[in-house]
């Protein structure tokens, strides 16, 4: 399953703006603020959560809110994410795949998600 999304920085500067101190809380935890420190990586990381509830086929929602998922770096610092066990439970996840990308005024994310269920809940053949 493959999710993309994008988001104008812009976006996040003006979040951040109306919400102060706040705004990244509605969408990272403690430490994906701490890894992400610019509007640009907020923006990746708005736009990896998003893209990766839509490889899921669910979207941001009650089954996945932003919390559910978790983005970090790895050994060669690029992107990857963790989700909550119900998700890797429900979707029968088996691997993951995350790209982040910045050009000028925004920041693009695709995330790949392997799993044993189609998008329909039936088992490959």
């Amino acid at each position: 399953m493959i999710g993309i999304d994008v988001i104008k920085i812009d976006r996040i500067d003006r979040f951040k703006k109306r919400f102060g101190n706040k705004a990244l809380k509605k969408f990272l935890d403690k430490d994906e603020i701490k890894l992400a420190s610019s509007s640009t990586s907020h923006a990746g990381y708005w736009a990896a959560k998003e893209a990766i509830s839509k490889a899921l086929g669910v979207g941001i929602s009650r089954t996945c809110s932003f919390y559910d998922i978790k983005i970090y770096k790895d050994n060669k610092n690029a992107p990857n994410f963790t989700l909550s066990s119900h998700l890797i439970e429900k979707f029968k996840i088996t691997d993951v795949a995350l790209s982040i990308t910045h050009d000028g005024e925004y920041s693009i994310a695709v995330a790949f998600i392997e799993s044993k269920l189609k998008r329909d809940n039936t088992l490959f053949h």
